[in-house]
């Protein structure tokens, strides 16, 4: 009963999100069955391990809800500033609007990279994205698999410096900064972004010759675009430069300063807070995009209070799936799985892939699954001997990969706004968010291996 409740909850739970039910509801619901089942106290599991444990929703929340309000905030000032259309438009300007699933891709990884949270780039890129596949004349489908590759693998877990929550995760779990595994991320991002612009190309070149065109959904408007609109795309540029400058120059300049100087302290500040330094950093741009953008500056405490709204479904959401995890770590299951994995003699790199994947994979979650990671099997991988720089890369890019599964909180919200099903889109988001992200990371693995 014990180890049916547990698989049976989590086949549930892919079934629930499938059916685009509530995936706060379904957690809760998916929770409840595997504490019964399991025979675990209802009051624990639903108080403790569910909410306020280690692994607990509000637990999670609380740590990171100043890095998601933050980011929130300063995607919604660059989305009404019109700023990230301005910096699409530069790149329509330079490599033509048939270039759409380029433009695309690579406005969403500056945008992620710069620390933007992945819904909001969403929602801030689909309406230009709109007008773009209409005059390069792009099924949709293909547009959700741009989304997903410039903002949702790469930029998030294998780019070091990026203030993602799951590069933030894996350094305060470890104790690594946020360009921990350089070499590996790097190779691993490039590798990523190639193989996913291979295969969207050679679908679009596909869908072309099957006569394949684009059919825009009952509720998607399209509008036109005029340049007087927006700000110059460097001026628009800015605001993500200065946050990327934030983050990145402290670890340039750490120790180049005497410690006790003020100088010197802000920078050991900066380079020993994961989460508030790259939250300061998205707050210092926030304010600079209401100051220099015309169009939020007259209203920007709202356009700032409504970016903290935009926040507050993607945290709970990734909150709520976490907690499930919470609830799965307690059972017997769990506690099985976990040794089969340290006991199953595969190299530490490799088992720690396949521990992260799976966990990932029950959650439909790369942060939580990450989280979860941390928290339980990290410990164990460093006494093995594995560096703690490899393990912080090789995890973030791991926990990307199997947690895109069609349960995934953020899979569905993109379907959800771009008025497509898992039929008609998932196939080529599996193979961006899934496959190519899982071959890489193996890759990686490798080579370090070898090495």
């Amino acid at each position: 009963m014990t180890y049916l409740g547990l698989l049976g909850s989590v086949a549930l739970l892919i079934w629930l999100a499938l059916r685009g039910v509530n995936i706060v509801f379904a957690s809760l619901f998916c929770s409840l069955i595997i504490i019964l089942t399991n025979g675990l106290p209802v009051a624990a599991g639903l108080g403790e391990y569910f909410s306020f444990g280690p692994l607990g929703a509000f637990t999670f929340a609380g740590k990171f809800f100043l890095l998601f309000a933050a980011g929130a905030m300063f995607g919604r000032v660059m989305g009404e500033s019109h700023a990230a259309s301005s910096i699409a438009l530069a790149l329509i300007r330079k490599l033509g609007a048939e270039r759409a699933l380029w433009i695309t891709v690579l406005a969403c990884a500056l945008l992620t990279y710069g620390g933007v949270v992945v819904f909001v780039v969403i929602f801030a890129i689909y309406p230009l994205g709109l007008k773009l596949l209409q005059e390069a004349n792009i099924p949709k489908r293909l547009f959700c698999g741009a989304l997903a590759l410039g903002a949702g693998t790469f930029t998030l877990t294998a780019l070091p410096g990026t203030p993602s929550i799951h590069n933030v995760i894996a350094s305060v779990s470890l104790g690594t900064d946020l360009f921990a595994g350089f070499w590996p991320g790097l190779i691993g991002g490039v590798a990523m972004f190639g193989l996913g612009m291979w295969y969207l190309e050679r679908e679009r070149k596909k869908a072309f010759v099957a006569g394949e065109v684009f059919t825009p959904g009952p509720n998607d408007r399209i509008v036109e675009v005029h340049d007087d609109d927006y700000p110059h795309s460097l001026v628009a540029l800015s605001p993500i430069l200065v946050v990327l400058g934030l983050i990145i120059l402290p670890r340039v300049f750490a120790g180049s300063a005497n410690a006790e100087s003020l100088i010197g302290q802000a920078l050991t500040f900066a380079n020993s807070q994961p989460v508030v330094w790259p939250s300061i950093a998205l707050l210092v741009g926030s304010v600079m995009a209401c100051t220099i953008f015309p169009a939020v500056r007259s209203n920007a405490l709202h356009v700032l209070g409504n970016g903290t709204n935009d926040a507050i479904m993607p945290l709970i959401n990734t909150a709520a799936v976490i907690g499930f995890g919470g609830v799965v770590t307690k059972t017997i299951g769990f506690q099985a799985f976990t040794t089969a994995m340290l006991d199953s003699g595969l190299p530490p790199l490799l088992s720690a892939f396949t521990s992260v994947s799976l966990v990932s994979a029950i959650t439909g979650s790369a942060s939580g699954g990450l989280q979860i990671f941390m928290q339980t099997l990290a410990p164990a991988y460093l006494e093995m001997g594995v560096p703690v720089e490899d393990l912080h890369r090789i995890a973030a890019i791991a926990s990307g990969g199997f947690d895109s599964l069609p349960h995934c909180g953020a899979v569905v919200a993109m379907l959800t706004i771009t008025g497509l099903t898992h039929k008609e889109a998932y196939k080529d988001v599996g193979i961006i968010t899934v496959v190519i992200p899982v071959v890489v990371c193996l890759g990686l693995i490798a080579g370090l291996m070898v090495l």
